[in-house]
Formats: structure tokens, C-alpha cells, sequence
């Protein structure tokens, strides 16, 4: 029997689905916010001090994108809870269709522009002069990855509208498995460094 992932609020003990529906939203914003974490662990034990740095140096806007992507999707989430909820199926489907396609849009747009601008973005923020460059590289590298967070933020959203926390949650939570393999096989065995953790993250996110 397939399970059932939706909540529905309507019915039955309020409080207990509200903790329900929060606590795996709240562990999947933890989660977004580890992956950069993980990367400057390993980088960190396994890369030397200025791979430790230039990641660390990348932190804060990390973390400033990952919340602006979080706050980019509540529109998506609003919208389409309303339309689930009164069972307008064509408003809902084209919701749907938009904010999927704005996701890809937008990502591949930011791509271009953290490519484009990641040392100016670093020079702004005052990142230490002596690993610069190699800031440079993991932000351009993760920039790479920037479509696949898109659509995961704007499809999490989607699922949250109609009460599912859980597989957005499931699916990070393997993403984040990966990406903590790939960190150790690119900067053990690969010795990539700080380029190696930057295509960890890409391509744990893309999955």
C-alpha cells in the first residue's frame, strides 16, 4: 500500500500534526545549511589551513543564498496551498509548471552570475588576500550547482503546500550522505582540495 506523505490539517489532533509538519521542515533548513559545514570539516582535517579558509571565507553568502532561496519559495508554497486546498486543479498545475520553470530560470541565471562575479562578490566581503583564489574557485564551482537548488527549494515547497515535510527531508538527507562521501573521495583520494568539496556539493545537490 503506498504510504501517505500529505498531513491534513483539518482533521484530528492540530498540535500533533503541526510538530508533524515542523520538525522535518526544521531539520531540512539545518541540513541546507551542513552541507557548507561538512565542506570545511574535511577541508579542514584533510587540505590544510588556506583550503580551510578559503572555504570558511564563502560561509556567510552560502548561508545568505541558501535563506534567500528558502524565502524565494514561500510565493510558490503560498499559492499553491490556496489552489490545492480549493481543489482548482488548473490554477494548481500551472503553479506548478511556473515555478518549476522560474527555478531553472533563476538558477541558471545565478550560475552565470556567480561565475562571472565571484571574485568582486569575495572582494567585497573582504575574504583574505592570500587565499582569494581559491575561494574564488569553490564559489564558481558551487555556482555550478546552483540550478539543482533552485528547482529543490521551489519542488520543496510544492510538496510542503500540501502537508509533505517528509520526502523534501528524505531526499537531502541523502543528498547530504553523498556529498560528505564525495568530500573524502575528492580530497583523500583525489587530492582536489577546495575544488574537490565545491564538486562534492554540486553534484550531491543535482542528485
Amino acid at each position: 500500500m503506498k504510504k501517505k506523505y500529505e498531513i491534513d490539517m483539518c482533521s484530528g489532533s492540530v498540535f500533533q500534526k503541526m510538530l508533524l509538519f515542523a520538525i522535518p521542515l526544521m531539520c531540512s533548513s539545518i541540513l541546507q545549511l551542513l552541507f557548507n559545514a561538512a565542506d570545511i570539516v574535511v577541508v579542514g582535517r584533510f587540505a590544510g589551513d588556506n583550503a580551510l579558509a578559503a572555504v570558511g571565507s564563502n560561509s556567510s553568502l552560502i548561508n545568505l543564498l541558501t535563506n534567500v532561496f528558502v524565502g524565494l519559495s514561500i510565493g510558490t508554497n503560498v499559492l499553491t496551498a490556496q489552489y490545492y486546498g480549493g481543489k482548482k486543479e488548473k490554477d494548481l498545475k500551472e503553479t506548478v509548471h511556473t515555478s518549476i520553470l522560474l527555478s531553472i530560470c533563476s538558477g541558471l541565471i545565478l550560475t552565470v552570475i556567480g561565475i562571472v562575479g565571484a571574485k568582486p562578490l569575495l572582494e567585497l566581503m573582504q575574504a583574505p588576500e592570500e587565499v582569494l583564489n581559491l575561494a574564488v574557485i569553490y564559489l564558481r564551482i558551487y555556482f555550478l550547482g546552483m540550478t539543482s537548488t533552485m528547482v529543490y527549494n521551489f519542488g520543496s515547497a510544492i510538496l510542503r503546500a500540501v502537508g509533505d515535510t517528509q520526502r523534501p527531508l528524505y531526499y537531502l538527507l541523502g543528498a547530504g550522505i553523498i556529498n560528505v562521501i564525495l568530500n573524502l573521495f575528492f580530497v583523500i583520494t583525489c587530492h582536489m582540495g577546495v575544488a574537490g568539496v565545491a564538486a562534492a556539493t554540486a553534484i550531491s545537490q543535482t542528485i
